[in-house]
């Protein structure tokens, strides 16, 4: 009897197990069905975008005016809620939230507003003797279906400001910003979904297999900021579909500090573009090269501002900012092990917390000096002569930016190349309309920002418009000498 028991227990244990498992299957069955149906229904929208686009042409210049002036209506309502996803995302202060992401979103806008009319319209251009009388024109044209891939380090501002350019140049968008950035993520799918046309702008939440599908399926530009591993994964997808892209990455930029320079002023400038979002800014200063006379003197200084910026505990102080997640945590406190800290490094996993840090690498070869750090961790290195410097940077990857601190050696700007540049200031050069941001080789292809945003993502169309009763034969056969002469004269 017993024995019977034992056996219908048995049974019925596999019969568990047989069900958790057939459960489990279905489970996982039900969740990828469930992924196609959802990247078939974003497919869809593509295609109805797709059909928007070609049917009208370009999005006319008074709805691309309605279209900004919603989002700048909608940006101001939401500040405080955006303002808070933000904190929630990142520690960022409600203070930094509005300097680094909200109020530069909002000026990109106005700036736009201000010259779309001018920018959109179509510019008459000399024509040649040979074609007379005829007129050259060049007509802006939108590219057509734009998508945006985002990162999570400002997931507000770098998700915006280039989706501010494509719908001022009268694309259709589709914007995919990082999941990292959970609740920046879910802010803006609300945002942009429940306000505007999903032919026209619409945001997804958007994974690797749906973008891979959306590229497949073809648009007619990709924008996309991030790292330079991803940014070759999309490359390739791009080139096999020929579809132009913009790439805005990333890299080790370099801070040379030299002993003419304002000391103290470099010091609480340098601190700013360093530490500000936790050192997570792709164009913040990567190392630092000081010289060896004032060395001492600049690392007390930056000390200094440290403390008067974020007191004497950072990870008490409201205005310094937090890791993305637990994987960046662990990746800066490998780093952290490379070199002996001159200040800082202290850090808090639960907290995602690494403190503003100094440190003086073990050598040129690790990860610390090779790869880019995008955390609060300022390796630093002393020089004598300016062109050992200028050596060292020249012979590395193309950085996003450089930054000089210094009187006399300003030449410096046109002995390296960088994406861009600041003499006596760090990160600044991404606040002028007029200036363009963006790479060269491992840190970015194109650029954008004010009217080279317009430009990134216009199709600029060359119309010759002839004269249909007036012929100027000199160009027709047979070419008699003095047909030759006369060609000769006009196109040397």
């Amino acid at each position: 009897m017993i024995s019977d028991f034992h056996f219908l227990g048995k049974q019925n244990a596999t019969f568990q197990k047989s069900r958790a498992k057939l459960l489990l299957f279905f489970f996982i069955l039900l969740s990828l069905l469930k992924n196609i149906f959802m990247i078939d229904n974003k497919l869809d929208i593509l295609s109805k975008q797709k059909n928007y686009i070609n049917h009208c042409n370009n999005i006319p210049i008074a709805e691309r005016i309605e279209l900004l002036k919603r989002l700048r209506n909608l940006i101001s309502n939401k500040e405080s809620e955006i303002k808070q996803a933000l904190f929630v995302d990142l520690h960022k202060s409600h203070s930094e939230a509005y300097m680094t992401e909200i109020g530069m979103v909002l000026s990109e806008i106005s700036y736009c507003l201000k010259h779309l009319k001018s920018w959109a319209k179509i510019r008459r251009k000399p024509s040649s003797i040979l074609l007379f009388p005829s007129k050259a024109f060049v007509y802006p044209q939108a590219k057509g279906n734009i998508l945006i891939i985002s990162p999570w380090n400002y997931p507000f501002q770098l998700s915006l400001l280039p989706l501010v350019g494509a719908i001022a140049a009268g694309n259709t968008v589709i914007l995919s910003p990082s999941s990292q950035s959970i609740e920046t993520n879910k802010l803006l799918q609300e945002l942009i979904n429940s306000n505007f046309d999903k032919k026209q702008i619409y945001c997804t939440d958007g994974n690797k297999e749906l973008i891979a599908q959306i590229l497949k399926q073809g648009v007619n530009h990709l924008f996309f900021t991030g790292s330079y591993k991803t940014a070759q994964y999309l490359h390739k997808l791009c080139s096999e579909n020929l579809i132009p892209s913009t790439f805005e990455l990333g890299g080790k930029s370099p801070l040379i500090v030299d002993k003419d320079a304002n000391l103290e002023i470099c010091a609480k400038r340098v601190c700013l573009g360093k530490f500000i979002n936790c050192g997570q800014t792709c164009i913040a200063p990567d190392y630092l090269f000081v010289h060896k006379e004032v060395k001492e003197e600049y690392l007390e200084l930056l000390k200094k501002y440290i403390k008067e910026f974020f007191g004497e505990n950072p990870l008490q102080s409201e205005n310094y900012g937090r890791l993305i997640n637990q994987r960046q945590f662990a990746r800066l406190q490998q780093l952290l092990s490379q070199g002996k800290i001159l200040f800082g490094g202290k850090s808090n996993e639960t907290e995602k917390y690494i403190s503003p840090t100094l440190i003086e690498p073990n050598n040129l070869t690790t990860s610390l000096m090779q790869e880019e750090i995008f955390g609060p961790i300022l390796p630093v290195l002393e020089f004598e002569d300016i062109e050992n410097v200028i050596t060292f940077i020249n012979q590395r990857p193309r950085p996003l930016a450089l930054y000089y601190f210094g009187k006399k050696n300003t030449n410096i700007i046109k002995t390296t190349t960088s994406g861009g540049a600041c003499i006596n200031d760090a990160i600044m050069h991404i606040i002028p309309h007029n200036l363009q941001f963006g790479g060269i080789g491992q840190s970015g292809m194109g650029a954008y920002h004010g009217k080279k945003s317009f430009d990134t993502f216009s199709h600029y169309k060359s119309v010759l418009k002839t004269n249909k009763n007036f012929e100027f034969n000199i160009k027709y056969p047979p070419y008699s000498l003095f047909k030759q002469r006369l060609v000769k004269f006009f196109l040397r």
